[in-house]
């Protein structure tokens, strides 16, 4: 287990902290979605995360309050089995990964938008389409998610990657008040 703490420079602010699941199968980019949120990178070297790394990286949300996210990012291999585990208790939220090159991957993506909220009931998900950047202009088009909104990201690029993690953070805190 990897931590690593990031802020964005909220100075003299008390913060509120939320726990988000960055969830996915494996090589859909999670890490660098991650990544590019917290240190604005993108390494074309691939690693793949061993049980989870955690990160906190303090936003501000649109009501000027500060929010620290502690993001959980976890292993593609563990499945729908993550939502049942230790990693997952007290989770406030859910930022499910597919892949735009692998459409397989998008079943994968519902079965896991679908647990977290059979699971974790009234906790917010948001549902992630990253690798954009590498189909055919049209080709990553979604309809919505059984009624959940997708966004489409690119961690190469940074398009939709702070829009998706803070979209998440609004959602939470809006069903905290």
């Amino acid at each position: 287990m990897t931590i690593l703490n990031q802020s964005e420079s909220l100075p003299h602010k008390s913060c509120s902290a939320v726990k988000i699941m960055l969830l996915g199968p494996i090589g859909v980019g999670k890490t660098s979605l991650l990544r590019r949120l917290v240190f604005d990178t993108f390494s074309y070297d691939y690693k793949t995360t061993i049980g989870v790394d955690l990160v906190s990286y303090d936003v501000e949300l649109q009501d000027g309050r500060p929010l620290r996210l502690v993001i959980w990012d976890t292993d593609g291999d563990f499945g729908e089995s993550i939502l049942t585990s230790s990693y997952a208790a007290g989770a406030s939220g859910a930022l499910v990964v597919g892949d735009a090159t692998r459409p397989q991957t998008l079943a994968r993506m519902a079965l896991l938008l679908d647990g977290f909220e059979r699971t974790m009931p009234r906790r917010p998900t948001c549902a992630v389409l990253n690798k954009v950047d590498l189909v055919a202009p049209g080709a990553a088009e979604l309809k919505p998610f059984g009624g959940r909104p997708v966004i489409q990201a690119s961690a190469q690029t940074g398009r939709g990657v702070r829009k998706a993690f803070l979209s998440l953070a609004q959602s939470i805190q809006r069903d905290r008040n």
